[in-house]
């Protein structure tokens, strides 16, 4: 991403701000996502956990918590699938669906 000239990052900037906008509006965030999301942190996001965790322990429930490292994840996103979600699930269609197509053609 280091290497886009400023107009493209402009462009990546804007389309994020007008996506979020978009999914935001339309409640398509799921529910317990923190990330991207107004008000919600690392924080939110674990003291969320915790509360479940001593939720669990309080009723005698066993209780196990397993961490993941997702910091690459994005690096293999088949981006055919991507766009699949795109479309289908946030109603992302036409010209802003073909933009989207065209940025992600050819990007690793």
């Amino acid at each position: 991403m280091s290497n886009l000239t400023f107009i493209s990052k402009f462009l990546e900037r804007f389309t994020v701000k007008r996506f979020h906008e978009h999914a935001s509006e339309h409640c398509l965030f799921p529910v317990h996502q923190s990330a991207y999301r107004l008000r919600h942190s690392t924080e939110t996001a674990v003291v969320s956990v915790l509360d479940d965790i001593f939720c669990e322990v309080d009723s005698g429930k066993v209780c196990a918590f397993v961490l993941l490292d997702l910091s690459a994840a994005f690096d293999t996103v088949d981006h055919s699938i991507l766009l699949t979600v795109l479309k289908d699930r946030y109603g992302v269609e036409g010209s802003v669906f073909d933009w989207f197509r065209s940025y992600l053609t050819g990007h690793t």
